[in-house]
């Protein structure tokens, strides 16, 4: 049996810093909004969504690592490399938002010609924003 990732959900420390940060991030990468009422918001491309809920205080802990178990980082994939200069240019820099690796940069360990840019949302999820050749 075939399957398809459907959605992914991100619990999210504060909705009030969190929701503003991946409505910019999602509209600049072309997701639509689906759903935004409250501490919730759920974006598409049109085959993965991802959801954006508001951490419950009893479940705030310590915060997120990504070292930790669970989530590592999200990566979205990108048609050209230039995109991922255009989007470092148009969406990190204006907001002051510092790449993580001395990125952007090639990672041939991964696949040849793989390009990519890492970065945090602002619960220190590492996110990625990557053109790997022979994909969208």
């Amino acid at each position: 049996m075939k399957a398809t990732l459907y959605h992914v959900q991100v619990n999210v420390g504060d909705p009030a810093v969190s929701l503003p940060f991946y409505r910019a991030l999602l509209g600049q990468l072309e997701y639509r909004p689906v759903y935004d009422e409250g501490g919730v918001a759920g974006f598409s491309d049109g085959r993965t969504d991802l959801w954006l809920i508001g951490t419950a205080p009893p479940h705030g802990g310590a915060g997120f690592h990504r070292k930790r178990m669970g989530l590592n980082h999200l990566a979205f994939r990108v048609g050209r490399r230039e995109d991922v200069d255009r989007f470092r240019e148009e969406f990190l820099h204006p907001r002051g938002i510092p790449t993580l690796y001395g990125t952007p940069r090639e990672f041939p360990e991964y696949a040849a010609d793989y390009y990519a840019v890492f970065f945090e949302d602002p619960d220190r999820v590492k996110l990625e924003v990557a053109h790997v050749p022979g994909g969208a």
